[in-house]
């Protein structure tokens, strides 16, 4: 069988026995969230805080939502950061459990936010409009939980006020990534495909 590169992936062709055709597919956030297109804008925003007689941001339709508010919904848990592989003929997207290479495994946050897609061009942005099409992203995402029209949960940050809520509540891909994608031959991905990146934790649910 042959695995070829998927669409927005790097320039790859390898092969393997027993295996779906597989097209490697980018890990993200390597999803940039902007809403609109501005590469300068910064790693991370400043903390955005409803006054008290409003309705909290994070509550509001997404499509309300200012740029600010929209990079706050991410809880930092890096798991739309791993890279995935696609069955080239089936459209099955598989998740491993190799980050991209510009994700601090420690914060699980961009390690080069503002020049990430210099160093990864085949960053998603994510956008509004792209969030019913993008199929690989994690049930927990706090994105996809609002386009459902679902509250955040518990352990997000905006609601526990505390980062290290999403590492606790198991959510994080903090100590469960086994390499960085410079470190594995395209050969070998597969051998690295888990499960845990699309599933909800049992600590995290509510």
């Amino acid at each position: 069988m042959t695995l070829k590169k998927g669409k927005n992936a790097p320039d790859h062709a390898v092969g393997g026995r027993n295996r779906p055709n597989l097209n490697h597919v980018t890990g993200s956030k390597s999803v940039e969230r902007a809403e609109k297109p501005d590469s300068s804008f910064p790693r991370r925003a400043l903390p955005v805080e409803a006054a008290p007689t409003e309705t909290p941001f994070w509550e509001k339709p997404l499509a309300d939502l200012t740029r600010a508010e929209w990079e706050q919904l991410c809880d930092g848990c890096g798991r739309c950061c791993l890279v995935k592989l696609e069955d080239e003929d089936t459209g099955a997207i598989y998740h491993t459990s190799v980050a991209c290479k510009l994700l601090d495994q420690q914060s699980c946050r961009c390690g080069d936010y503002p020049q990430r897609r210099r160093y990864v061009p085949d960053c998603v942005r994510l956008t509004l409009e792209k969030l019913a099409d993008i199929p690989w992203l994690p049930p927990t995402c706090a994105y996809v939980l609002r386009f459902r029209g679902k509250p955040l949960p518990p352990w997000h940050p905006l609601i526990s006020g505390d980062p290290e809520s999403v590492s606790r509540a198991g959510v994080s891909a903090r100590g469960r990534i086994e390499a960085g994608e410079d470190d594995v031959e395209t050969d070998d991905l597969p051998d690295f495909i888990r499960l845990w990146p699309k599933r909800w934790p049992k600590k995290a649910r509510w």
